[in-house]
């Protein structure tokens, strides 16, 4: 695990870009499946879902969004790669590595790459890079 990171003291929210890559094909491609795992990441990350919505490419791949009372949870999906991007974007007392502790086994990802990025510090941002390999 490689960590860099700056520090800053009081944020808005915490925002992860996450790359998960050696994910399921079936899973990536399952726009009700994603929609679920999404919802269920948010709730896993003690945030509340208030709408969605997704969509399905042709021939393959989905997008979406889950709006949290607390901001949100975003994906895009390549199946054919087994690549999924991700945003969880948190406030408040949510967790959002619990949210991405759900979609990382649940997407089957063999691999995760992770930036943590605290928001609305006026004096800067405080980013951090976390590269998981094989889940840990």
């Amino acid at each position: 695990m490689t960590v860099e990171t700056t520090s800053t003291a009081a944020i808005a929210g915490t925002h992860f870009l996450v790359e998960y890559s050696g994910c399921r094909a079936a899973v990536l491609d399952d726009v009700d499946r994603v929609r679920t795992l999404l919802t269920s990441a948010a709730e896993a990350a003690g945030a509340t879902p208030v709408t969605s919505a997704f969509h399905t490419f042709r021939p393959r791949g989905v997008t979406g969004v889950v709006v949290l009372a607390e901001s949100h949870i975003s994906i895009h999906t390549w199946p054919e790669s087994g690549y999924a991007a991700v945003d969880v974007y948190t406030c408040g007392a949510c967790l959002p590595e619990e949210a991405h502790a759900y979609l990382l086994e649940h997407l089957g990802a063999s691999s995760a790459q992770v930036l943590e990025v605290r928001r609305g510090d006026q004096l800067g941002v405080t980013a951090q890079r976390i590269d998981l390999v094989d889940g840990r």
